[in-house]
């Protein structure tokens, strides 16, 4: 490896590796010398210098050509939708966790000032229900279940110290 890493160096010089540098392509470049050393048949008629030029070459324009493919684009600049979907802005276990505990806690001191019934309409809300899929589950009219809507808002704003809209 030592002997040849010259060879390496020279083959690496005049390519370009998108999102890369000259250390990555000296890096593929040795592991072209690498399959040469390990695939090298002396019975073929031909100098192992040789062979390993074109190995290197070769695994040099493999790296330059998948670099400029932006295959992986998508996997290596995404951002990840759990927080997204879920709200929740952590990372690790621990963040999520102590963000689920905060949000129970958040919910439990607001149901403590709630009735039962907005209680019951407020579960019902907050997994996306309409007012009217709302109205049936409890019996009550549309009319009534935006009124306690409202009264849970105000109760919300109440708690927290935020103006609600009305």
């Amino acid at each position: 490896m030592a002997r040849y890493q010259q060879l390496t160096r020279a083959c690496a010089r005049p390519y370009f590796l998108a999102g890369g540098d000259s250390e990555d392509l000296i890096q593929e470049a040795m592991f072209g010398l690498l399959k040469a050393i390990r695939e090298y048949d002396a019975s073929r008629q031909a100098a192992f210098h040789t062979f390993a030029q074109v190995c290197v070459r070769n695994r040099i324009r493999s790296a330059v050509t998948a670099a400029a493919r932006d295959k992986h684009t998508p996997l290596n600049h995404s951002v990840p939708l759990d927080g997204a979907v879920t709200g929740e802005g952590g990372d690790s276990p621990e963040e999520l966790l102590l963000s689920r505990e905060a949000t129970q806690e958040r919910l439990d001191r607001v149901n403590r000032q709630l009735s039962s019934l907005e209680q019951r309409i407020l579960a019902l809300y907050l997994q996306g229900l309409s007012y009217r899929e709302i109205g049936q589950q409890v019996a009550r009219p549309v009319k009534a279940v935006d009124n306690a809507v409202q009264r849970i808002r105000r109760k919300v704003a109440k708690l927290y110290g935020v103006f609600s809209e009305s």
